[in-house]
């Protein structure tokens, strides 16, 4: 018996892995976080699965299904929503099994932030502009930053910052950015990425908080800021210059 933990991607049903969904096909009981896993993934799960919505659950409750299951010889398919790599709340369950002697493996899922720079039609790293992407957030009551985990920290780097769980807070995070960017720093607010529902709000530093007051969104949503997400001035990539050596293009002694 094995739990499987499947990142369920950003929300589209069709977004979730080749793999994860063939682990999903084969498991007899799923375990999914029904609050903003589609509920048209459990089409996959086989006829007669033990379905358990986790939104309502304590981690004690959780624990209690993946026991019985083993007990039962009966693997389980995880479905958390995004990838499993961050804000996942998969640490604490994989301490548990393995305290529990319980085997579990990780599937990778399309995380939510790739899913809101497609939504944008943008790559978020651009040559002279940012080639780094910092994924952070803001203190809440379920984990408060860690000390020297701060917005002003991450962006007196310069790099493209995807602030997540952050929207309630926009007008602070909007205060602490201005100062190291600029109020004409280019915003969008992805919401619900790749969902019927997906929302996009551009704007900049000086403009954004006006903007969503017309049009409030609540949660799940993410925040990026940064002069990559102009369309405009930027250099081309080195990469398919027309004279740059690698080894794929053969042009070695021209």
């Amino acid at each position: 018996m094995t739990v499987h933990f499947i990142g369920a991607g950003p929300g589209a049903a069709d977004l979730i892995t080749v793999r994860g969904r063939d682990i999903l096909a084969r498991c007899p009981v799923c375990l999914y976080a029904g609050s903003i896993v589609p509920k048209e993934m459990l089409d996959w799960c086989p006829q007669g699965a033990r379905l358990v919505d986790t939104a309502p659950l304590s981690l004690d409750e959780i624990e209690a299904e993946y026991v019985a299951a083993h007990e039962a010889g009966l693997d389980v398919a995880r479905l958390h929503s995004g990838d499993l790599s961050v804000w996942s709340a998969v640490a604490e369950q994989a301490r548990r099994l393995e305290a529990l002697d319980i085997p579990y493996t990780l599937t990778p899922g399309v995380p939510a932030f790739a899913a809101a720079a497609a939504a944008l039609g943008q790559e978020l790293t651009k040559p002279g502009l940012a080639q780094s992407l910092v994924l952070t957030r803001v203190s809440g009551r379920a984990s408060p930053m860690p000390e020297g985990e701060t917005l002003a920290g991450f962006g007196a780097t310069g790099a493209t910052l995807a602030i997540h769980l952050a929207i309630h807070a926009l007008e602070t995070v909007v205060a602490e950015l201005v100062p190291l960017y600029g109020t004409d720093c280019p915003v969008a607010i992805v919401a619900w990425a790749s969902w019927e529902r997906e929302k996009v709000v551009r704007g900049t530093l000086g403009d954004i908080v006006a903007k969503i007051a017309g049009t409030p969104i609540e949660r799940t949503a993410i925040i990026f800021v940064g002069r990559t997400l102009d369309f405009g001035d930027f250099r081309d990539s080195a990469l398919y210059d027309a004279a740059y050596q690698r080894r794929f293009r053969g042009r070695e002694g021209r």
